[in-house]
């Protein structure tokens, strides 16, 4: 099976740290590590990341960079971010999960994972935001948790 590049939320990352979404956050890391999949991140997510403490931001390093991609902040993104602000997919005070999800659908990510129920990994949000990218010429994205990825991955 080629490579999927997943793209990772701050949740995720901090995911491998916390008790209840450990289990499936270190299984995916450890499919980055394994070279299966390629981890996608993004200036976005380095940038939600640096106030975390150093044992969550170091399951960056654990990967290596040759399965590691690092989507750069581009207009392009910022503008559908704005479009999913318009059409009401989230709420102003959502735009940094906008982005994400922008950024994922920019950078044509196979999937991106996410521990964000509320904004972001919910069925209604999901169906609007890839409404909003076939508006504006895109793609639909993928938007699962990581538990949905690992148990595709192992045919469950």
């Amino acid at each position: 099976m080629k490579p999927q590049f997943i793209y990772v939320d701050a949740s995720v990352v901090g995911g491998c740290e916390d008790a209840e979404f450990a289990e499936a956050s270190l299984g995916l890391w450890g499919q980055f590590i394994a070279g299966r999949h390629i981890m996608v991140l993004s200036d976005h997510t380095l940038r939600e990341l640096r106030p975390a403490p150093e044992t969550v931001r170091r399951h960056i390093s654990d990967v290596p960079e040759e399965n590691t991609l690092v989507l750069s902040d581009s207009g392009e993104a910022l503008d559908l971010a704005d479009a999913y602000l318009r059409r009401g997919v989230v709420g102003r005070g959502s735009h940094a999960d906008a982005l994400h999800v922008a950024l994922a659908t920019v950078g044509r990510a196979d999937v991106l994972v996410s521990w964000n129920f509320r904004h972001i990994v919910n069925l209604g949000r999901i169906r609007l935001f890839n409404a909003v990218n076939l508006e504006e010429g895109y793609g639909t994205i993928e938007i699962r948790t990581p538990m949905e990825v690992l148990a595709y991955e192992e045919g469950l």
